[in-house]
């Protein structure tokens, strides 16, 4: 059965988003690991096991604009104070479809599991799977309520030459499920049109609190 954060992931990933009421959906977390906040159009979600008062009393409070209350600091330091949890960044989400066939890059997979790719992608993922191409890497797993993401890493010496588009790409190709996800930092601009050229769509923003 999915959780709830799954159904609107995956309802995000048709297109179908929440009413863009100015409103804040609060639901339980899919699991131990994954909490947080994701922002769509006009409404919120929030995903984690606390009192459901408590959040929105935060809210109220956090910002005078309840269409952006859920990601301010001031949010987000509730959240970290009241759950011992930290968080890392605002991410855009994206996700693309699937694509049939082979990848149209080369790529040679890693299976020792004791990599450091492999072992900091564990932090965060399950099934993870890790592939090497020259001059780059493609990092494969289960994030948020089971969602396959992706996340590609590029050598300096080898940027600007399309080998970040074609490993996103690649990931369309190999992922088993119908999409795939890709969470980009705003700021990183290259990432963010590395992305949006090998297909991925934005759908909204995300917080994850992280444990530990």
């Amino acid at each position: 059965m999915k959780s709830d954060v799954a159904e609107i992931l995956a309802a995000a990933a048709r297109g179908e988003f929440p009413p863009p009421d100015g409103s804040t959906t609060i639901v339980p977390q899919p699991n131990g690991r994954d909490a947080g906040v994701l922002s769509f159009t006009a409404h919120s979600v929030v995903f984690l096991d606390e009192d459901p008062e408590w959040i929105r009393a935060e809210l109220a409070t956090a910002s005078t604009d309840p269409l952006v209350a859920s990601m301010t600091p001031r949010f987000h330091a509730a959240l970290m104070a009241r759950t011992g949890r930290h968080v890392n960044t605002v991410d855009l989400m994206t996700v693309a479809d699937s694509l049939p066939g082979e990848p149209g890059i080369e790529l040679r997979e890693i299976e020792d599991q004791g990599h450091p790719r492999v072992a900091r992608a564990l932090k965060y993922r399950d099934d993870v799977r890790v592939w090497a191409a020259d001059g780059g890497v493609l990092i494969m797993g289960r994030g948020v309520a089971g969602r396959m993401e992706v996340a590609v890493e590029v050598d300096e010496d080898v940027r600007h030459r399309g080998l970040g588009r074609a490993l996103a790409t690649a990931a369309r190709h190999l992922t088993p499920d119908p999409v795939v996800w890709a969470q980009n930092t705003p700021g990183n601009a290259r990432s963010v049109r590395t992305f949006q050229a090998a297909g991925y769509r934005p759908v909204g923003a995300e917080v994850l609190l992280v444990a530990g």
